[in-house]
């Protein structure tokens, strides 16, 4: 899978067991000239100690301590850019992502160069909401190492997420060998040519939906096909979404999904009163959104006859609304009496 344009959180909980050997080997570099009686004023940790001692904290995911010995470490020239760079990633790890980009842009301004800052900043930026700075990031990272499928997917994203879809889809094109083997690609490349009203996304999704299996995913394709006016097609895959759908799954909910399917057969098949069934079937599952029920009414495409029977359903939904509401009013008031002679009895005893 290729990499996102943010920085992964770490797991918690574990510690690699080697990352706690080489912190019991950077403990044991430095305490026994303790043991031997030596003071600090006599005897003092290089850099390279002070920076070991801080990656294995680092490890441990001790950050505090981590900071402390990298802290220490970046006095010296020899281990500053390293240092600074994971004092970076430890602001970013505890939440502190101005910080980290403070510390990885310091090291940007000594070396333009260095991919791993470019990164490191690019994430962070994305995380303090500043994404035209992240595409000029994006656009150093790809100048550097225009070979990068991870990187050029990355800045793809950057570009989608700022609506520049052609030039998102321009970046992907030049990874083929990725569209063809990746499907985090693939699927990013048909987003970006659905946004764009292109014609040949539905072959994209298509393609995607060969070797993948996603609900949201499918149900994606289903809007696009709607959308290119492929009812066939497009009621196919509704049903396909709603037969693997699971009672949780939020994304497309069950009556929402329902509701579609209803909608596009009032569309499609006007004369049909299979329409009508679907949407009363969505009603039964729980769909309740009245005004885009309303909006139906307003469709041209749909007949005379089922325009009638939505208004009757419309008439139904309110009064059952009217009839819960009553019903809660009267609870309401039976629970407020039984409180008030609840008090009174009190009162007498």
């Amino acid at each position: 899978m290729m990499n996102r344009a943010y920085c992964p959180p770490r797991r918690r909980g574990s510690v690699k067991p080697a990352a706690a050997l080489f912190f019991a080997a950077a403990v044991l570099i430095i305490f026994p000239f303790f043991f031997l009686g030596l003071s600090c004023v006599s005897w003092a940790a290089s850099a390279e100690e002070y920076f070991s001692i801080g990656m294995a904290y680092f490890e441990l995911e001790k950050f505090e301590e981590a900071e402390k010995w990298l802290n220490r470490a970046r006095l010296a020239d020899k281990t500053k850019t390293a240092s600074e760079y994971n004092l970076g990633r430890i602001a970013f790890e505890r939440g502190r992502y101005e910080e980290a980009v403070d510390y990885f842009e310091a090291i940007l301004k000594k070396d333009p160069a260095n991919v791993l800052a470019l990164k490191a900043a690019a994430y962070s930026k994305i995380k303090t909401g500043e994404i035209a700075a992240v595409e000029k990031y994006y656009e150093k990272i790809l100048a550097l190492t225009p070979e990068s499928a991870d990187d050029g997917y990355n800045y793809a994203l950057v570009l989608y997420a700022m609506e520049k879809y052609a030039e998102a889809e321009r970046v992907l094109s030049g990874y083929n060998f990725a569209l063809m083997d990746n499907s985090d690609v693939q699927l990013l490349y048909a987003r970006t040519q659905r946004a764009q009203g292109k014609i040949e996304a539905a072959d994209s999704y298509a393609q995607w939906l060969v070797n993948n299996s996603d609900a949201k995913v499918r149900y994606e394709y289903a809007q696009l096909l709607e959308e290119q006016e492929l009812y066939a097609r497009s009621l196919e895959e509704y049903r396909s979404v709603l037969s693997g759908l699971s009672p949780e799954s939020t994304e497309p909910a069950k009556p929402d999904l329902r509701f579609t399917i209803a909608r596009l057969l009032l569309i499609a098949d006007s004369e049909s009163p299979e329409g009508i069934t679907e949407l009363r079937g969505a009603l039964t599952d729980g769909y309740q959104d009245t005004a885009a029920i309303e909006e139906l009414l307003e469709d041209d495409k749909i007949s005379d006859a089922n325009k009638e029977s939505i208004t009757t359903i419309l008439a139904e939904m309110e009064q059952a609304k009217e009839e819960a509401e009553a019903g809660e009013a009267a609870g309401e008031t039976e629970a407020s009496e039984t409180q008030v002679e609840a008090g009174a009895d009190g009162g007498n005893e």
